[in-house]
């Protein structure tokens, strides 16, 4: 069977990406196409692509596109239109939800869409970026997103078979789509030891420093507090000076760590008292069912994919609203908590990548 695997672009590393070495596990052979490639800057997790079959789209060779990814997916539906992969049995999308991946010729194959989320952009969920503050950025990208949603809605109709990485993104699909979708949640890796354990006495969050994860929530949270926090991950450009410039000058507990391996992730999360997870609406959420794979509970908001890995009061604590105040008032109740690392490992347990892989198989095969 001659497989083809179709990503976003590759550019940052997080669950999705995660995903997608994980399809090449099962898939070794597969070529990936993907809009754009830009390994310089994957920081410690550059390695992971270098031995993939990895073919790029013509913009790649667009002047800064690195920098440009965002006005870049007006000419993503075309990027993707132009990948011919009719050669193929069967293609596997990656839907990132920034780009239009489901858009390439597919002619007599079979093609799997894996959606991580349909665009957040284009139906009202929080962003990475606040453009909606700028009055004319507000205009435009309302206009251009009208067409970008056609386009998506489009693109949704090549698909044979979607496959939902939550319940919530399933909801979306049949939504934003009107198709029904099947769930298989993303592979987590819980195998990993965490060596010598650091002292319980510090929290810790991390991975993509973006406003829609509700990073400067939980800044705000912890500057109030006064209590230990421990921040790990890249941020994007403007927003992470912007949480830097929170505890500039002040005498305060929390330090940005930047972006961390795998291993010294594990570590850091192992040592922590919990793992506090603010995201808005998240699509699934790899870094909690990490956290309890090292037996560290979960304080998380309660909303999304969050929902169906954290079992609360057992595993970790869910709070709302999404403010500081409620937040603070979920850790006091946590410290009175006492919850068993033996049950935040079980639970992880049902996210592991062997359960992943049987069941894309079994999709594959019967594509």
């Amino acid at each position: 069977m001659k497989v083809a695997i179709v990503h976003d672009y590759i550019k940052e590393y997080g669950g999705a990406e995660r995903v997608l070495e994980e399809l090449i596990k099962i898939y070794p052979t597969a070529d990936i196409y993907t809009s754009l490639y830009h390994p310089q800057y994957l920081g410690p997790h550059k390695k992971r692509f270098e031995k993939m079959k990895i073919h790029t789209s013509f913009l790649q060779y667009f002047p800064f596109s690195a920098k440009l990814i965002s006005p870049l997916r007006l000419l993503a539906p075309f990027a993707f239109k132009s990948f011919n992969l009719s050669s193929y049995d069967v293609i596997i999308t990656s839907q990132t939800g920034a780009y239009f991946p489901n858009l390439v010729r597919k002619g007599e194959a079979k093609l799997l869409c894996y959606t991580h989320t349909p665009p957040r952009y284009l139906y009202g969920y929080m962003t990475a970026r606040d453009w909606k503050k700028n009055p004319f950025k507000r205009i435009v990208g309302n206009l251009m997103n009208h067409f970008l949603r056609i386009v998506d809605y489009h693109s949704s109709k090549n698909v044979d078979v979607f496959i939902a990485n939550s319940k919530e993104v399933e909801s979306r699909i049949k939504k934003f789509y009107r198709k029904d979708a099947l769930v298989i949640y993303p592979p987590v890796d819980t195998t990993h030891k965490a060596g010598k354990k650091i002292t319980k006495d510090y929290y810790v969050t991390g991975g993509r420093l973006a406003r829609a994860k509700g990073i400067d929530i939980i800044l705000d949270a912890f500057l109030k507090n006064d209590k230990p926090l421990k921040i790990f991950g890249k941020g994007f450009a403007g927003f992470e000076e912007e949480l830097l410039s929170k505890i500039k000058n002040k005498n305060t507990q929390i330090e940005f760590l930047g972006e961390i391996d795998d291993a010294e992730k594990l570590e850091l999360i192992a040592g922590a008292n919990a793992f506090v997870f603010a995201s808005f609406d998240e699509d699934f959420g790899i870094t909690p069912v990490e956290a309890m794979g090292v037996g560290t509970p979960v304080i998380a908001h309660k909303s999304g994919g969050v929902m169906e890995t954290v079992v609360d009061h057992k595993t970790g604590i869910f709070y709302e609203p999404n403010t500081p105040t409620a937040l603070n008032a979920a850790i006091e109740k946590f410290e009175k908590l006492t919850i068993n690392p033996s049950e935040c490992k079980s639970q992880a347990q049902k996210f592991s990548p062997e359960v992943f892989d049987k069941k894309i198989r079994e999709v594959v095969e019967h594509a």
